[in-house]
């Protein structure tokens, strides 16, 4: 990881209806517009699912480097996302984010060192910190059998 702090960037560019597009000047240009609830199109990339994706990416890469660091590896993860928006507050908002992680270790990884890494991840995720909205895991460990 390079020094902090860290600065990121996006352009973002739209008429007066239909989608958007968000650049960085280095990732491939994201149509965006928003979902289907709020009148949207629901072909492309919402904000709602963008946030989604950004608190489960980090998740994954945030379990990637725990794990390297501990010396477990790791051979398949998926991570699955939901969230409720909601009226709370008068304020409409993702009351709660649920990710929902199957991760299958190599064979012979102990169980409760995968635990303890899945509960590290939990509270070092950037994004996951970076937000007021409670996020849950709900992990599941796929033991991969011996060859």
């Amino acid at each position: 990881m390079k020094p902090l702090p860290h600065r990121y960037e996006v352009h973002l560019s739209g008429h007066a209806g239909g989608c958007a597009t968000a650049s960085n000047g280095l990732a491939p240009v994201l149509r965006v517009a928003p979902p289907v609830e709020y009148d949207g199109p629901g072909d492309t990339w919402s904000p709602e699912h963008l946030l989604l994706a950004a608190v489960q990416s980090c998740f994954l890469f945030t379990l990637r480097a725990i794990a390297r660091a501990s010396k477990i590896e790791l051979l398949h993860v998926d991570v699955d996302a939901s969230g409720i928006v909601d009226r709370s507050d008068g304020v409409t908002r993702f009351t709660e984010i649920v990710l929902c992680p199957t991760v299958t270790p190599a064979a012979g990884t102990d169980r409760e060192r995968i635990n303890r890494v899945l509960e590290r991840v939990e509270t070092a995720c950037l994004v996951s910190a970076s937000l007021s909205t409670p996020v849950r895991v709900r992990a599941a460990v796929v033991e991969k059998e011996a060859a």
